[in-house]
């Protein structure tokens, strides 16, 4: 992308991190990426972090880009659209919004002559263990997809679906993240009643969890299939599982992707709401 300029708008955690794979896979250089920050000492911040020009003025980023991704949050991204001069700013330019909840039509309404994208990405962006899920809008063809998922492919893994499985995408690969380490966190209560320092009852939960997400990965077997190798019958592992379907994971783990989903849903309504 030699020669191509990106604006980042409200460039927070996810911005920066997505800025941090950029430079070091050399997809873009320090002086092809604008940011834009809401406050003067964030955009100090990043600068030195990042040795990439930050301004407080969205539409002077936006004026000045081939690209521009919104890092905004859904209740900021409709004002920040709808200033003046801004839809001008972006015609006949490829515009990525990760706005939970924003679905394309809202954004091609907005903004009738860009090319609209709407991209899901997690947390795990910041070691580079992210995952990224797209969705284009009706002016958008394979090249614009295959720019923004190099882009994203920078901090992790990037797919496609279609927007109407956005917001499930949200509650599953955006909020999953928190739901992990919740399972982590109670797993290593586990090894410390039995005994386990927290420090090392910790490393081996987190450490587990990365193998076995691992395994499912680059085997690309069920996950029943992977679960049944490790349990033998009669053995503690098989004993461990009863314990869990006692207590109705499997169906609270589906019910809180669920309700995640329901609550992504709403936020885009809210944008709409907050112009």
């Amino acid at each position: 992308m030699s020669g191509h300029r990106l604006a980042i708008l409200g460039c927070g955690i996810m911005g920066e991190a997505i800025v941090g794979g950029l430079l070091r896979a050399a997809i873009f250089r320090a002086d092809e990426i604008v940011a834009t920050a809401r406050r003067p000492e964030d955009a100090a911040g990043l600068g030195e972090r990042h040795g990439v020009a930050v301004t407080l003025d969205n539409l002077a980023a936006c004026r000045s880009a081939d690209t521009v991704l919104l890092t905004l949050k859904p209740q900021r991204i409709a004002k920040v659209l709808h200033q003046p001069g801004m839809r001008e700013a972006l015609a006949g330019k490829l515009v990525i919004s990760i706005a939970a909840g924003v679905t394309l039509t809202q954004l091609a309404d907005w903004l009738p002559d860009s090319a609209v994208i709407r991209a899901m990405p997690n947390t795990p962006c910041l070691i580079d263990e992210g995952m990224t899920v797209l969705a284009r809008g009706p002016k958008v063809g394979d090249a614009e997809v295959a720019a923004a998922t190099r882009l994203f492919e920078t901090v992790g893994r990037c797919i496609e679906v279609e927007d109407k499985l956005m917001d499930a995408v949200t509650g599953l690969g955006g909020s999953g993240p928190a739901f992990v380490y919740i399972m982590i966190e109670a797993m290593a209560d586990g090894g410390v009643m039995m005994g386990l320092p927290r420090a090392v009852a910790l490393q081996i939960a987190a450490q587990v969890f990365q193998g076995a997400a691992r395994m499912v990965l680059q085997t690309s077997r069920h996950p029943a299939a992977l679960k049944d190798q490790v349990t033998t019958p009669a053995g503690c592992t098989i004993a461990g599982v009863l314990t869990m379907e006692d207590g109705r994971i499997r169906s609270v783990l589906a019910r809180t992707i669920q309700e995640a989903t329901r609550v992504a849903s709403e936020l885009g309504k809210d944008a709409a709401a907050d112009r």
